[in-house]
């Protein structure tokens, strides 16, 4: 899943470069302000989208070696680049004041369903009205895998972690409205993927 450059310490991702201008895309109009990243992973994307939007964007992962290359990712960076910091969304101090967007790719498939909740439950409490939420990933419709390639990789992620699986996108609205988001937009991405974007009123 992960490759790693000997010299410079920089995890790499190939999701993370095939996705990363669809989801520029979609970023460019709606972030603004300061943008706290969950789970941000190796730190491609923190560094490619830092330089490319006029943010502060702080990056965080649970993962002592994913901080280690964001950190290697960060080196040389632009100055709204800050230094990552290590969060699970389930912690109930953030250790963030207030935050204009939050970004989560690849997260609500890959984690235990407590932590969709964990993930709101946080946003509420540091998001700013009129700030937004958004979400990144495979999702089910209706209850129905968009496609039989997701519907494989739900098999896969069981067999990782009977906890993981591809969320059906009422469901997670639900959760979300419970602490003050409204899905504002479904967006199609690439490979079967949705961004969802989600305001606080």
């Amino acid at each position: 899943m992960f490759e790693r450059d000997g010299t410079s310490g920089r995890r790499h991702a190939p999701a993370t470069e095939r996705n990363r201008e669809p989801l520029l895309e979609v970023l460019a109009p709606r972030v603004r302000g300061r943008v706290l990243e969950v789970a941000s992973g190796t730190g491609q994307h923190a560094r490619y989208f830092a330089e490319r939007l006029p943010v502060i964007w702080q990056p965080t992962d649970p993962d002592p070696a994913n901080l280690e290359s964001i950190t290697a990712w960060r080196e040389g960076g632009p100055d709204g680049l800050l230094a990552p910091f290590q969060l699970d969304v389930h912690d109930l101090d953030w250790r963030v004041g207030e935050l204009d967007a939050v970004l989560a790719v690849n997260l609500i498939h890959i984690s235990p369903w407590s932590a969709t909740d964990a993930l709101f439950a946080g946003a509420a409490r540091h998001v700013v009205p009129g700030g937004r939420v958004l979400t990144y990933g495979p999702y089910r419709v209706d209850g129905a895998h968009t496609s039989e390639s997701n519907e494989r990789f739900e098999g896969w992620l069981l067999s990782l972690d009977p906890g993981f699986g591809v969320r059906d996108m009422g469901e997670v609205a639900e959760v979300a409205g419970r602490h003050g988001f409204t899905l504002a937009e479904r967006l199609p991405m690439p490979a079967n993927n949705f961004t969802l974007v989600f305001e606080k009123a």
